[in-house]
């Protein structure tokens, strides 16, 4: 009895105590990250609830009540220590193109940041232009800025005529019949608006 019953344990295949829990993934594939934290797109500034309501809705532009021009942009550099450092230079002229209108230079090291300093700079230094009815000047005005001479002659039914950065200025101020004449032959547009607008500055009603 003791003999066949010890043969038969020894002989008996031992059954395994514990099957594994889940199969481990196939060889190559990779488990979704997050698990129940959620994935990444969950997470979005759309799509959470703390998030603002229709955040990808496109912002809508300001128009702003002035058109402006610009005359020139400058790179220009500063000698320091290190080497060079450049920035730009930008000169703006803005109107309204009903009597108001400015000139304004602004520099900085980005060019956007250069026309908005600009823009303020001409808002800070804007005039008001006594215009006559059919949009002209009341008389003969002439002003000098540096080297750059201008003279402003009332002209009806002419139009605007006029050259440089002076035409910039005057169709900006929203004056016509005009003719403006430069006696100087400097190329600076800079200068040569700015006595434009130091001849509209002279102008009375």
């Amino acid at each position: 009895m003791t003999d066949t019953t010890e043969k038969e344990i020894i002989e008996t295949p031992a059954v395994e105590a514990a099957t594994p829990a889940a199969a481990a993934p196939a060889a190559g594939t990779r488990a979704p990250r997050g698990g129940d934290r959620g994935g990444r797109g969950a997470g979005s500034r759309g799509g959470r609830p703390g998030g603002r309501p229709g955040g990808n809705r496109p912002r809508e532009a300001r128009k702003s009540e002035y058109d402006q021009k610009m005359i020139n942009i400058r790179r220009v550099a500063r000698v320091v220590s290190g080497g060079r450092r450049f920035s730009f230079s930008v000169a703006i002229i803005i109107g309204n193109k009903k009597g108001k209108v400015g000139v304004g230079l602004g520099k900085a090291g980005d060019t956007s940041l250069a026309i908005d300093k600009a823009v303020r700079n001409a808002k800070k230094n804007m005039i008001t232009v006594p215009l006559t009815k059919d949009s002209s000047i009341a008389h003969d005005v002439e002003a000098k800025y540096n080297a750059s001479r201008v003279t402003l002659i009332p002209a009806h039914g002419r139009g605007l005529v006029a050259g440089s950065s002076a035409r910039l200025v005057l169709e900006l101020a929203g004056v016509s019949n005009i003719i403006a004449k430069m006696h100087s032959g400097s190329k600076n547009g800079l200068n040569n608006a700015r006595a434009t607008i130091e001849a509209l500055q002279k102008l009375k009603a």
